[in-house]
């Protein structure tokens, strides 16, 4: 448990406000003290230099004017030489033009032959210097001149101690140490602050959810602190709107369907107990009762049927067997299959198509699809009506209009027609065998087929439903 929770804190917007306020407390501070350092260096050597460069430039003189490059007795010159190399804790070499040591403070290397590259550089006329960060000594070459003569008759070689400058940059690096130390500690509390701050918000929007999830909270949530939880909450309140929407929609389907099972088997109960409890009836009283009892055992077959049709239907689109055909040929079937129960009433099936189409479709569900429509367009039609089915195609869909001459339906219910078990006139419906289901699985097998179905209708007029299928079935996987 301790482990979920040590995980959890750090994928969290706490831990990631405070690792944004550490790193943006860090690095500018990182970089500001680098700098400054650096800056601090550079100045210092370059201070440092210019001021040995004057001091050598004053010997330099001295040295010509007591011609040393040719002979070293001048003691004025020596103590010279002497008092800066001590001032500065360093050392002097005198190099003359054969490269030859006339002068070296240690005393150790008089005499001998020095090549050095700033001295080479410094020669050819230039003035070289360098800082030697692993010895911590400044490196300079000032050539020795008459101004009356432009040939370079030699160099002073000077290395001076910059302990004192490194010990600034180290007592620097330590202040620079601690301000960063501080300033973590700040971007800590302040990210903690921070945090607690802008999490707050998010944490009475999760115990809101957790309040709704657990039944103790069943109105709508109001987290308006920030422009982001009043979206969140916004969107969150549109879930559970729709998810009461869903709980009441299943809530009334399996009271409807508890109704409508139960309506056919009271009616047998009760049939069943009046044969049972009436002695000595005749037998075409008997073949009545009996004849009863076996509608409403159709009845409920029927229920059945259909509630089993949409529960497959209410499956994923895998279940979908989609094959290339001709749907001329199976509004054709259709039709053929149904004329003889529009006969029995005198209404006319007209089937016109406008052109040949051939698509990709489940050609069972499809099939039930229109028959459900066209069944729809007999059963609430007037005596002598007629239902018209028309096919057309562009070159991405297909479109099937079926029309009738019936009943039509109230402007204020036509929004309701395809829930489950709705029957504009109940009445009627029950009269003439209708479950209140068919709308419902044609407008799931049409959905299936990645098409949608539109009504229009008029009381008194007739009705006519739009059903729209792409003609080429694209998997919802590819669609995805």
């Amino acid at each position: 448990m301790k482990k979920r929770k040590k995980l959890g804190f750090f994928r969290s917007l706490r831990f990631r406000i405070m690792t944004i306020l550490i790193i943006l407390g860090i690095v500018p501070s990182v970089v500001v003290a680098g700098v400054l350092i650096l800056n601090y260096e550079n100045r210092a050597i370059a201070n440092r230099s210019a001021n040995v460069r004057k001091q050598c430039e004053i010997i330099g003189n001295l040295l010509i004017q007591e011609n040393y490059m040719n002979d070293t007795a001048s003691p004025i010159v020596s103590t010279r030489i002497e008092q800066l190399a001590n001032i500065y804790s360093g050392r002097v070499i005198l190099v003359d033009r054969s490269f030859r040591i006339i002068k070296d403070t240690y005393g150790t290397d008089e005499g001998k032959t020095l090549i050095s590259s700033i001295a080479i550089q410094c020669f050819k006329g230039g003035q070289a210097n360098g800082y030697n960060r692993e010895s911590q000594y400044i490196e300079l070459a000032v050539p020795v001149k008459s101004p009356e003569v432009k040939q370079v008759q030699g160099v002073m070689l000077v290395y001076v101690n910059a302990d004192e400058i490194n010990a600034t940059i180290r007592e620097m690096e330590q202040n620079s140490i601690l301000i960063i130390g501080i300033n973590i500690v700040v971007a800590i509390l302040l990210g903690l602050l921070l945090s607690r701050m802008l999490v707050k918000p998010l944490s009475r929007i999760t115990k809101s959810i957790e309040d709704v999830t657990d039944g103790y909270q069943t109105g709508e949530i109001a987290v308006q602190d920030y422009t982001e939880t009043a979206l969140i909450t916004e969107a969150f309140n549109k879930m559970l709107s729709r998810m009461k929407l869903l709980d009441d929609s299943r809530q009334e389907f399996v009271s409807n369907v508890s109704h409508e099972l139960k309506t056919p088997m009271t009616s047998m109960k009760v049939l069943a107990d009046s044969l049972v409890g009436q002695r000595g009836l005749s037998e075409d009283l008997y073949q009545e009762f009996l004849s009863d009892i076996t509608m409403e055992i159709d009845r409920e077959n029927k229920i059945i049927t259909d509630l089993l049709s949409l529960v497959k239907l209410d499956k994923t689109a895998s279940d979908v067997t989609i094959t290339h055909v001709s749907i001329n040929h199976m509004l054709e079937d259709i039709m053929k299959r149904l004329r003889p129960i529009a006969d029995q009433r005198n209404i006319d099936l007209i089937l016109d198509s406008f052109r040949q189409v051939e698509a990709d479709v489940d050609e069972v569900k499809f099939t039930l699809a229109i028959s459900n429509l066209v069944e729809n367009g007999i059963k609430y039609n007037v005596d002598e009506g007629w239902v018209r089915v028309t096919l057309d195609a562009d070159h991405k869909d297909f479109f099937v209009t079926v029309q009738d001459s019936g009943m039509g339906i109230p402007e204020d219910q036509i929004e309701r027609i395809f829930e489950r078990f709705y029957r504009v006139d109940k009445s009627h419906s029950r009269e003439i065998g209708g479950t209140g289901l068919g709308l419902s699985i044609t407008r799931s097998a049409i959905a299936m087929h990645h098409g949608n179905i539109k009504v229009a209708s008029k009381e008194g007029e007739g009705t006519i439903f739009t059903v729209r299928i792409p003609l080429s079935y694209i998997p919802e996987e590819v669609n995805k």
